[in-house]
């Protein structure tokens, strides 16, 4: 069992942040009673806002896991710089930052740190909210309720739309190659980074549970990670020729 702090709600029932102590351990405890449970497996502070308060947070996870409340302390979202903060103070056992084929900036000193370190990362997001499941289309895209994020967000939106409908549509020509969804092979790219340990995939239905259960154990060839770094690198050219 895993679970996060830092995110809290106040008095009007908006979410907020909070890393100072007693927050942590009021968090915690909580969690602890909700799960019936003597100790939390894996806790993580789930984003490092505010900054200033991090050392603070992060100290008190320490004497939590020492009192036997949690087994191993983690963080999310946080840069390098931040994780080196905490590691002054006690080592990370885990890293959980959003990772997929549109959101590939991890690979750059995140990712590589956490291998240096010994670091195991839990990616989050690897189908990108579901652009990359298979099952996004344009009319369900435009369909989306008003206060959705990503009625708003670039991905979603052309000209970055048509092209990620391009690469969906690649990797579900892979899919039919083994018997498995686009999601699947997304999944699977993201699980053959040698830095990252495992990914959190988010469900609703059996029928998305389905879609993704053959990710954990589906290999992508390496002419086939080739076929989709081409394609990338294709569709970047061109929209740095349009741009």
């Amino acid at each position: 069992m895993f679970t996060k702090c830092s995110l809290v709600w106040n008095e009007n029932r908006e979410i907020g942040h909070s890393l100072k102590a007693a927050s942590i351990r009021r968090e915690c405890e909580q969690s602890l009673r909700r799960l019936k449970l003597d100790t939390i497996d894996l806790y993580q502070i789930h984003w490092p806002i505010p900054d200033e308060d991090i050392e603070e947070a992060w100290t008190e996870l320490a004497r939590l896991k020492e009192e036997g409340k949690v087994r191993h302390i983690g963080v999310s979202n946080f840069d390098t710089q931040q994780m080196q903060r905490a590691m002054r103070i006690v080592p990370i056992t885990s890293l959980q930052p959003p990772y997929s084929l549109l959101a590939r900036q991890a690979e750059g000193e995140i990712l590589p740190f956490a291998a240096r370190h010994g670091i195991g990362v839990i990616v989050y997001s690897p189908m990108y909210s579901g652009l990359l499941s298979g099952k996004m289309t344009r009319e369900r895209i435009a369909s989306l309720p008003a206060d959705d994020w990503r009625k708003r967000h670039r991905n979603f939106q052309e000209p970055l739309l048509s092209n990620n409908l391009r690469l969906v549509g690649l990797l579900s020509e892979i899919g039919l190659r083994h018997r498995v969804t686009a999601g699947e092979v997304a999944i699977a790219w993201t699980l053959q980074n040698p830095a990252v340990t495992g990914a959190i995939v988010g469900v609703r239905s059996r029928e998305q549970v389905m879609g993704i259960i053959e990710a954990g154990e589906f290999r992508l060839s390496a002419a086939e990670t080739d076929e989709i770094a081409q394609a990338q690198m294709v569709e970047a050219q061109e929209l740095s020729f349009f741009s």
